[in-house]
């Protein structure tokens, strides 16, 4: 093995170990906060917040521009760089409040709640904390400083979620959730900051933003429909008052779940793939080899995870935070099946994205949200259900488009991916069957939830040792010789 392979193996091991753990610890922690929340506030509470997440995801693409990214796959970087992304950053964040704070009657009205006009203004000052953190954060992602990044992403929610529920406590229902929201983005910039050597001057070169934008802009577009992609379930909704916010409330929270549970792993794929990548792109074969390996980690954890929270989601729901919620245990059993294969969707963005091809990403990205957006308005009439199925159908076929233009990059076959995913989805699907079965006579949900994740539990791991799962296998020798290092430096 060269030297350089063995380097970015360990590299990029070191960041799926961190990526992987800190997500764990990050979505325990979001689902410890959101029961907590959930039990005190309901459905009507959680309505105000999910109509305005559109036009957070719009100003927080704007804000960022694609330049994380444009700086990660960029050979050298100056500080002239990342000192050029700092101030536009600031400057672009207190611009975008300034047109929000304008636009927030105007956001009221189209949702038929007067109470969005505050909300709004006092949610969106995030937008300016937010913009002080982005080169920082550019800093610490180039460099592989996944450590880091996690530490501070656990520390903003512990911060950030113990405010939020004194606050629901005491009366202040959405107030407490908004806060929540600007209280994470200020002690992750806050985290940011200490970690990362990188200072900003006042002697500002715009002329870098050139180069970075003739790359970024393409991602910048991309950013603006994915994160639209994302929340425009929620706007349609609750648009011109054609669903109530009790409707909006419920979506928003099972789509909340569904999002903690592919986040965990999307955010471990993201953190190292998109760096890795790009440094093995000048290898075809290399990143071939880099992307199929991922892939296959990423069906190892992704499908037995969301699989099996498709299956515990009713009894979840109903222990977690009571049956006031249960209308959204049915919309997330249908999110699941979608959230599964999100992670793989994220491994061909970035695939593409570091071979150069952010043209391609923006407009696969525009036409899929175009017809989900066309979709979901032709179906608003047919009610929740339809459209929540609908919606995850459409994304799953635009996995084969994703698919489809890896494969002209680097001939990664769809025997390829079906040879790397089909096993542990058809095994993960499996398991869950089978689950079902052996606990459907237990009535108590107390004595259920616990049974079920069990039982599912040692059957996917009995069922990958005998198989001898080549993942498992190098994910038990890295953890152990991980443990064997550090107990020789003690």
């Amino acid at each position: 093995m060269r030297k350089e392979d063995g380097n970015l193996k360990n590299a990029t091991a070191k960041g799926f170990l961190w990526g992987g753990m800190s997500n764990a610890v990050c979505q325990l922690l979001n689902l410890f906060f959101g029961i907590y929340l959930a039990n005190i506030l309901g459905p009507d509470d959680y309505g105000p917040i999910g109509m305005l997440a559109i036009f957070s995801a719009i100003a927080g693409s704007l804000q960022e521009s694609g330049f994380v990214a444009a700086l990660a796959n960029r050979k050298e970087v100056t500080h002239d760089d990342y000192n050029a992304v700092f101030w536009f950053n600031v400057i672009s964040s207190l611009l975008m409040y300034a047109a929000l704070y304008a636009a927030a009657p105007l956001i009221a009205d189209y949702f038929h709640e007067p109470v969005l006009v505050q909300l709004s203004r006092y949610s969106f000052i995030g937008f300016v904390v937010a913009g002080f953190g982005i080169a920082p954060s550019a800093y610490l992602f180039r460099e592989l400083k996944v450590k880091q990044k996690s530490l501070a992403l656990i520390m903003s929610i512990i911060i950030s979620g113990s405010v939020g529920v004194i606050m629901a406590m005491n009366g202040y229902s959405y107030w407490g959730i908004a806060t929540q929201s600007i209280l994470y983005v200020l002690v992750r910039s806050l985290c940011y900051w200490w970690w990362s050597p990188w200072r900003p001057t006042l002697k500002v070169n715009f002329a870098p933003l050139r180069y970075l934008f003739t790359f970024s802009y393409r991602l910048l577009v991309t950013n603006l429909f994915l994160r639209i992609n994302c929340n425009v379930f929620s706007f349609i909704l609750g648009g011109n008052g054609y669903y109530t916010r009790t409707d909006v409330g419920n979506y928003t929270k099972a789509n909340e779940w569904n999002m903690m549970g592919s986040e965990t792993v999307n955010g471990m794929v993201n953190g190292v793939a998109q760096p890795v990548l790009a440094r093995v792109a000048d290898d075809e074969e290399r990143q071939l080899h880099v992307l199929r390996k991922m892939v296959r980690f990423t069906a190892f954890i992704a499908f037995p995870m969301l699989l099996g929270l498709s299956l515990v989601s009713r009894e979840l729901i109903l222990v977690t935070i009571t049956g006031k919620w249960i209308e959204s245990a049915k919309m997330l059993q249908i999110l699941c099946l979608w959230g599964a294969f999100i992670p793989i969707q994220s491994l061909f963005t970035n695939l593409l994205i570091s071979r150069g091809r952010s043209r391609v990403y923006m407009w696969s990205t525009i036409v899929q949200g175009t017809l989900l957006t066309i979709m979901l308005l032709l179906l608003r009439p047919y009610g929740i259900t339809n459209m929540i199925i609908s919606y995850v159908a459409l994304n799953l076929i635009w996995l084969l488009v994703w698919h489809h233009f890896v494969k002209r990059e680097i001939k990664f076959t769809l025997p390829m991916l079906l040879s790397d995913t089909l096993p542990y989805l058809l095994l993960s699907a499996g398991v869950m069957v089978v689950t079902a079965m052996l606990t459907e006579s237990i009535d108590n949900i107390y004595l259920l939830l616990p049974a079920r994740i069990t039982v599912a539990a040692a059957l996917y791991i009995t069922a990958l040792l005998v198989c001898r799962s080549a993942e498992l296998r190098e994910l038990a020798t890295f953890i152990i010789n991980r443990k064997t290092q550090s107990d020789d430096r003690q």
